[in-house]
């Protein structure tokens, strides 16, 4: 139930903010909780999750 949840929460965080600071550091807390709930290291989550975050949004920017 607790993985259910997160990932909800993830998806929601995952595609917003307006700016690239906004998008880097949504992503950065979404990688980060992720990385924290699988047990693995948040930094490494959290610099992923920045990364992956900003390049959706520059690849499909009307999504975001």
């Amino acid at each position: 139930m607790l993985r259910i949840i997160c990932a909800a929460t993830l998806l929601v965080l995952a595609g917003c903010g307006d700016t690239l600071g906004e998008r880097a550091l949504l992503g950065a807390g979404a990688g980060a909780t992720g990385a924290a709930v699988l047990r693995g290291d948040p930094l490494t989550g959290a610099a992923v999750g920045a990364a992956a975050n900003i390049a959706y949004c520059h690849r499909y920017p009307a999504r975001c």
